[in-house]
């Protein structure tokens, strides 16, 4: 009886808890069915979703011609200048007071310029002060000859000596008259001019004062005058600056190593240097020195001009 009892209580329960499952799986379905319902709702008040942009179309390219035309280069631009560096302000000297040291008495100041040292090699004849001889030499007065007098010069013509007397020749300037020779066999003081100007890049042209001629491209024995002595500047003569601002150059036309200087060329340049001597003043009461060129160029710089043919005996026996 007892477990008759019991198993209907479990059926009861069975039975009890199935009706339960049902109606939770009722429910279930309701809820289930509520939702779907609302979502459909939702969905049809949403706004319609925006079409889609349409992507821009790509621009065709420019068509470039079979042969195209070279694009210009551009020009360089030139570089800035750079900007001026100032200049450092001087720093003022302190001035001395000469209450602190009354027994102090400043030294004058010199105003001779120091003394031109030669070139090594070369014996320090001569030094070059301004202070000593100023001024310019007056040319002498031309000898007047008459209609029988025997002519005084046979080279130096009225023009030429004109000339030489036009320059203004300062006082104690030519100390020496260097002799040289051209050495080539003709030419001029033109040709020669060209040749130092364009050739050597010699600013003022012909580097001798004078030119004496052998007949060939000038009269032998005919004088030149350079336009170096006619502004009385410096020769370009010696290898020696300081020489070339105290030396007057003369050129005989020929190469002295081959021939000799012919009897015009010799003559006339012992006149010209005789004149020279007079027209430039005395110096420490002596005339101008006569010097062939490799006898004054500095041993640094050895030279055989006026070549081992010229008569150097001569040159000192008749001008010394």
């Amino acid at each position: 009886m007892r477990a008759q009892t019991l198993l209907i209580f479990s059926l009861g329960m069975l039975l009890n808890a199935g009706l339960r499952a049902q109606q939770a799986d009722g429910d279930g379905d309701a809820e289930k069915k509520r939702l779907f319902l609302r979502a459909r709702e939702e969905m049809r008040t949403l706004p319609p979703a925006p079409a889609p942009e349409e992507a821009p179309k790509p621009k065709p390219k420019p068509i470039r011609p079979s042969n195209p035309e070279p694009e210009a280069t551009p020009k360089p631009r030139p570089d800035p200048e750079p900007a001026p560096r100032p200049k450092p302000e001087a720093t003022p000297r302190p001035k001395l007071n000469p209450e602190a040291f009354p027994n102090f008495t400043p030294k004058p100041r010199s105003v001779t310029p120091p003394p031109v040292t030669p070139a090594p090699g070369i014996t320090p004849i001569v030094v070059i002060e301004k202070s000593a001889e100023q001024g310019v030499v007056e040319p002498a007065p031309q000898e007047k000859r008459g209609w029988f007098s025997r002519p005084t010069y046979k080279y130096l013509t009225a023009g030429v000596r004109n000339a030489i007397d036009r320059a203004n020749v300062a006082r104690g300037r030519w100390r020496y008259i260097v002799i040289h020779n051209s050495g080539t066999r003709q030419g001029n003081a033109r040709a020669f001019d060209y040749y130092h100007k364009r050739v050597r890049k010699m600013q003022n042209g012909l580097a001798y004062h004078f030119v004496i001629g052998n007949g060939t491209s000038s009269g032998d024995g005919e004088v030149e005058i350079g336009g170096r002595w006619t502004r009385q500047i410096n020769g370009g003569h010696v290898h020696s600056d300081y020489l070339n601002n105290i030396a007057l150059g003369i050129c005989l036309v020929g190469d002295f190593n081959r021939q000799v200087p012919t009897r015009a060329e010799l003559e006339s340049t012992e006149e010209l240097v005789r004149y020279l001597r007079t027209r430039v003043g005395k110096i420490d009461g002596k005339p101008s020195v006569v010097k062939a060129h490799r006898e004054i160029n500095p041993p640094r710089w050895p030279t055989d001009c006026p070549g081992d043919r010229f008569p150097y005996r001569w040159l000192h026996s008749r001008l010394d």
